[in-house]
């Protein structure tokens, strides 16, 4: 079983591991605040919170799977080295959980407040559906051979790919509406953060442990943090510099002020 070389470098990963956790925990807050001030979530995308619910969701398994089970874990000392560390904290896990409870409630939000004519859209129900069918074809797939981490992986799989779809509705339409109002940045600024936080993370772990498996033994976690940084950056840009709120608000009500 994998050990941390350096006590310095194993404080090191926690602390990055945890910023990275209150970051993106406390990222979720920002826009349920301002749904909850305005009464309204126009504004926000629809497709992004429930494919965003899948993804969280998807990875909640993943990670669970991975901490919780000896099973998943020995197949993957198996495949990667019996040194190697386990590329799953207990961070990850608490904010996986919280990640779903917080998306969950922000649907909720939906089905209560102003929607004005915004809706789901048929296409995002097409690639949910898709989605979970064919994860439990893989379930189907993998129960015979009792291939765990295979099957988690499919679940990993998942969340990368409805993180990089999650994100593109909500800067769609920021460009058709030629504005950020409803959409709060402050969600943006610390999903960056825990980015950021959650790469760095990794590399301390890599580097203690000589070794880069845990980025490509753990492609989801390398690349939700990648694609989360670019989109945030596209975000950032188009609220602070592409369509300035602080102009737009002029022109709205105070309740439409972002957070």
């Amino acid at each position: 079983m994998g050990s941390w070389n350096s006590t310095e470098m194993e404080v090191l990963s926690s602390v990055l591991g945890w910023i990275a956790f209150c970051a993106w925990s406390i990222s979720f807050y920002p826009q349920v605040i301002l749904n909850f001030k305005r009464k309204s979530v126009i504004g926000l995308n629809f497709d992004f919170v429930v494919l965003n619910l899948t993804k969280h969701s998807s990875y909640l398994i993943y990670n669970a799977s991975v901490f919780f089970s000896s099973a998943v874990q020995r197949q993957y000392r198996q495949k990667y080295g019996l040194d190697e560390m386990i590329p799953v904290a207990a961070n990850d896990v608490a904010f996986s959980i919280h990640a779903v409870v917080l998306t969950a409630f922000t649907l909720f939000q939906i089905g209560i407040y102003d929607r004005g004519g915004q809706k789901v859209s048929k296409t995002s129900i097409l690639i949910l559906s898709v989605a979970w069918l064919t994860v439990i074809i893989c379930v189907f797939i993998a129960i015979p051979s009792h291939s765990w981490l295979w099957l988690v992986s499919c679940f990993s799989t998942l969340q990368v790919v409805m993180t990089v779809i999650k994100y593109i509705p909500q800067a769609v339409m920021n460009f058709q509406r030629k504005s950020t109002v409803g959409f709060s940045i402050g969600n943006i600024l610390l999903d960056l953060v825990g980015g950021l936080a959650n790469y760095g993370q990794m590399t301390v772990q890599s580097i203690d442990q000589h070794s880069w498996v845990n980025f490509y033994g753990n492609i989801g976690k390398t690349l939700l943090s990648l694609v989360s940084i670019f989109f945030d950056i596209v975000f950032i840009l188009q609220h602070y510099v592409i369509y300035p709120a602080h102009k737009i608000v002029k022109s709205e009500s105070p309740g439409m002020d972002n957070v």
